[in-house]
């Protein structure tokens, strides 16, 4: 571990000026914002009417598919601002029945015709605020940082529309400089990006000139100047919220009849944000409701040798998320359920940045018998990173954290590096350590270490990819599906890109695994070629064969599939994809007295979206997995071909948008497990669900919303059998009802 930590410290100094050499040689001059008494109009632009002034930028390139060619259509961009926002227009020439957007909520735009806004406002060359706007001026906001997955879940409060016109659409966004961080410089230098979307091209255009050649997105922005006499002022939001919910569900373990439970829940509570020197953000939420008004996205759920993850989607834990992610993921917010306070420092001074996250959960609490001393109780977490950018996009981070409860305790101490050694070539690492007692009193400590060797450009890719995680080591409020492994993993593939043809690009990605764990027993291998064809209009051909082995319950397993999938968005009205899958896989949890055994493993998935008019949105998706024997199962007595469980998902989803604000969604869910109970250790289960949800958001604080949810089981009421509930074969029995309404409102000084 020591030797380990030493090389993270020490590598820094190794890494060159490449992205300072890559800023001079994409340089373009810096260009000078004007100031305006009199803000512009959308009506100004669609009627010619002439500006008071403006910096006008017209030369986009383009960044996919065709490095560095013209952008397509016609593009220009004017930009100016007075004492309270920053002022872009833009107006973008096209066929308007060929253009791609539809009246949707905020942040559902990521697949349409759009301009996206994005400002390093430090002018740092590392991260950038971004604000998107489509046709019809909806928004969606986030954070780009160079070398980490974009973070959409900032969101904040600025002003947008747009129209579409005969020949193309025209917009204009206000960004108030009360919505952003800046320097406190009497004249401000900002990086810029501008990114103009034609999605049925497969193409976005940049000014400047932004390559993928070139390493890095955000240090090859270009610069505006000019920006004089400007302040974020005081920036203090509060948000209170009050909640209302009236819920009915199945108590199984009644002795009454029908043996149904009813509970009403008034709850009120605030969050609040206040920004600290213009520097740090400070978060704090009392009694927040951490339920999700959005429903989770269907998946495979059955005959999982892992847990099954869901991505966040609680605005708490979304926003600024990205000061606490790591190469390994050390925090995993979903394990925090149930909180009553939570407070979040995030920020930067200069090359620093700093999360810090307190929170506490009941959950853990509610989840032991009311006999346990625990009974009650509450776990205590903490998140803190720090972090520190380097010359030449690189940067090194220390981070903790730490989770409490009664007697138990887990602590975890990590070193990681990111860095920026060559032309295109990134290397990552990371060092960890844990310390845990857990209730029982037993003690577990180890170290982790993850070492990654990336290199992505224009044609070649490759990765190679180095973890290490001790028997000992535990990240309670992080994400590892196992530890006591030592895996190496490679990607390499190669892609030509034809130019002037609807084949976007093809050719081959191969990948391989291979695992041990610390006694040196091979634990799993793979080889995987794949080739993949991307076309325009959004479509991606992809074929693949894989081969592997696992070991499981000490016992190998030698496994195969062969896997096709196709998406497309090749209509404007109509998006589809499909996949299918046919190989072997394991059954993890085998019946009674059996011991897990290889069988024959069928995946399909398949879905659509249909837009028939800009305010409707229709989607349909459905999930199988087949699992029966096959003649290397070698269960006794049990023909090849015997069916072990079929699983089906079914969702069905209507989307109307009534306007910018107000939306009404609803989702029908069908699940069905028909388990053969003699070979697998499922309960036969059908499930059909109702979703319905009324929003009206005005902005990213303000909302309301009024939901319903209704469950329907496979069961039946038998006052014969205890607990008086038998299994049948049609959904028939309401388990779970719930009404909600939901008010948030925003204030801002």
């Amino acid at each position: 571990m020591r030797s380990l930590i030493t090389l993270l410290a020490l590598l820094p100094v190794l890494a060159g000026t490449t992205a300072a050499q890559t800023r001079e040689e994409a340089a373009v001059a810096p260009l000078r914002i004007p100031r305006v008494s009199r803000p512009p109009k959308l009506s100004d632009f669609l009627n010619g009417t002439a500006r008071e002034a403006e910096l006008v930028i017209s030369d986009f390139r383009q960044y996919t598919p065709g490095d560095g060619a013209p952008v397509t259509q016609p593009t220009r961009a004017y930009l100016s601002y007075d004492e309270k926002n920053l002022y872009v227009a833009f107006i973008f020439e096209d066929d308007p029945d060929l253009i791609r957007a539809r009246l949707a909520k905020r942040e559902q735009i990521m697949s349409d015709d759009r301009i996206s806004i994005c400002i390093d406002t430090f002018n740092d060359h590392r991260h950038m605020y971004w604000f998107d706007v489509n046709p019809y001026g909806i928004q969606a906001d986030g954070n780009v940082t160079d070398g980490v997955e974009d973070d959409p879940s900032w969101d904040t409060l600025w002003h947008s529309e747009a129209k579409i016109t005969e020949n193309g659409y025209v917009g204009l966004a206000a960004i108030p400089f009360k919505s952003i961080r800046f320097s406190a410089d009497e004249e401000q230098t900002w990086g810029l990006i501008l990114i103009r979307w034609i999605t049925r091209n497969n193409e976005s255009s940049t000014w400047p000139y932004v390559s993928r050649r070139r390493p890095g997105f955000v240090q090859q922005g270009g610069e505006i100047t000019g920006i004089r006499g400007i302040s974020p002022g005081r920036n203090i939001q509060l948000i209170p919220y009050g909640l209302f919910a009236r819920s009915r569900f199945l108590d199984p373990e009644s002795t009454s009849m029908p043996g149904y439970q009813t509970e009403t829940e008034a709850r009120a509570g605030l969050d609040a944000k206040a920004v600290l020197r213009d520097a740090f953000t400070l978060d704090v939420t009392l009694n927040p409701d951490f339920s999700q008004v959005e429903s989770d996205e269907p998946q495979v759920t059955v005959n999982q040798r892992f847990e099954v993850v869901y991505p966040e989607k609680r605005p708490f834990f979304m926003e600024n998320g990205g000061y606490f992610k790591t190469p390994e993921q050390l925090f995993f917010s979903r394990r925090i359920i149930d909180p009553q306070f939570g407070a979040r420092l995030t920020g930067r001074i200069g090359a620093w940045a700093l999360g810090a996250l307190a929170v506490d959960d009941r959950a853990p609490g509610k989840m032991v018998s009311p006999d346990d001393s625990l009974y009650g109780q509450k776990a205590g977490i903490g998140v803190v990173r720090l972090q520190k950018d380097l010359r030449g996009n690189s940067n090194v981070a220390v981070m903790a954290t730490s989770r409490d409860f009664g007697p138990s305790y887990n602590r975890v101490y990590s070193l990681d590096t990111r860095l920026q050694l060559l032309q295109n070539w990134i290397l990552t690492g990371q060092a960890m350590t844990s310390d845990t007692r857990l209730t029982d009193g037993q003690r577990l400590s180890g170290p982790a270490y993850y070492l990654r060797w990336a290199h992505s450009g224009d044609h070649f890719i490759s990765e190679t990819v180095y973890s290490d995680r001790s028997p000992g080591f535990r990240a309670e409020v992080g994400y590892f599906n196992r530890v006591d492994i030592r895996a190496a993993s490679q990607t390499v593939g190669y892609k030509w890109r034809p130019e002037g043809s609807s084949l976007v690009s093809f050719g081959p990605v191969v990948k391989g695994l291979i695992n041990y764990d610390h006694q040196g027993r091979l634990q799993d291998w793979s080889v995987n070629p794949e080739f993949e064809f991307e076309l325009t209009r959004m479509t991606r051909i992809a074929l693949e064969r894989w081969e592997g082995f696992e070991l499981f319950a000490n016992r190998g397993f030698r496994k195969h599939h062969n896997e096709a999938e196709i998406v497309s968005e090749w209509k404007r009205w109509l998006s589809v994809g499909a996949g299918l899958s046919n190989g072997t896989g394991i059954n993890y949890h085998p019946a009674a007295g059996l011991e897990p055994f290889l069988g024959s493993l069928v995946s399909a998935q398949g879905g659509f979206t249909l837009l028939p008019t800009p305010q409707i949105r229709i989607d349909e998706s459905y999930i199988y997995n087949g699992f029966a024997t096959n003649s290397r199962s070698g269960v006794a007595g049990v023909p090849p071909g015997t069916s072990v469980y079929n699983y089906h998902v079914v969702r069905s989803k209507l989307n109307y948008q009534f306007n910018r604000e107000m939306s009404v969604r609803v989702i029908a869910d069908y699940e069905s497990v028909r388990p053969n109970s003699t070979l697998v250790a499922l309960e036969k289960g059908k499930q059909i669900g109702v979703d319905a949800l009324f929003t009206y958001m005005l902005n990213p604080g303000t909302a309301f919303y009024v939901g319903y949810t209704d469950v329907y089981e496979n069961w039946r009421f038998d006052p014969t059998i205890p607990p008086n509930l038998i299994r049948t074969d049609f959904p028939g029995l309401n388990t779970g009802r719930l009404f909600f309404v939901k008010l948030s409102y925003l204030f801002r000084f």
